[in-house]
């Protein structure tokens, strides 16, 4: 089946936020748990919902927790943002030739839209699917069928490309073609023990994945 449409993920897919969540988690957490995470510690925060880790950590105040990150990372967004070497020349092509394209993310769509306007990729990306799209966010397959609908597009014809499990996994639990990054901050090793169909190491490898199917 002939690939016509590539869904990504945002944060440590396209643009690099890794600093700027890492900094929000420690600065949340910091007064509650002093002394008690670490860079290393909040690692495994990156990529699921705030919702899923605050409440994992203490249920009654997540959504104080939340306020208080998103207050923080909106705050300092602007300074600790980039995109990654080669990311806006190889969506502008993929735009160019006429593929279908979507941002699916676990952000909510203010946070998602702020990250793309100052990368200037928000002008590649009409269908953007933030977590309050949703009622399940990935690996739950309804942020990808949400995006596939919007786009006309089947899944046996899409591609998801995302930097963590949640990413792989759900394209697989949708149905489509699942690719991860190979400059995700987790390392290649992690993905690659989700069984993702392939790993990239550029966006000139997704160009080639994307011709060949």
């Amino acid at each position: 089946m002939t690939i016509n449409t590539i869904l990504f993920d945002l944060d440590g897919t396209l643009i690099d936020t890794n600093e700027l969540i890492i900094q929000s988690f420690l600065h949340t957490l910091e007064p509650d748990y002093p002394g008690q995470y670490s860079r290393e510690t909040v690692l495994p925060f990156i990529g699921p919902s705030l919702q899923e880790t605050f409440s994992s950590i203490n249920k009654e105040k997540a959504a104080t927790y939340i306020e208080t990150y998103r207050t923080h990372n909106h705050h300092h967004h602007d300074s600790l943002v980039t995109i990654y070497t080669g990311v806006k020349e190889g969506v502008k092509r993929l735009h160019d030739e006429g593929y279908k394209l979507a941002i699916v993310t676990t952000k909510i769509k203010e946070t998602a839209m702020m990250g793309l306007k100052l990368t200037g990729l928000d002008a590649y990306f009409d269908v953007i699917i933030g977590l309050d799209d949703v009622t399940k966010e990935k690996p739950n397959p309804e942020p990808i069928y949400k995006a596939l609908e919007q786009l006309n597009a089947k899944a046996e014809e899409a591609i998801m490309v995302g930097d963590n499990s949640h990413d792989i996994l759900a394209g697989k639990n949708a149905g489509t073609v699942s690719v991860g990054v190979g400059w995700a901050l987790k390392g290649e090793a992690f993905l690659k023990s989700f069984e993702p169909d392939y790993i990239i190491r550029s966006m000139d490898d997704l160009l080639a994945i994307v011709k060949e199917r």
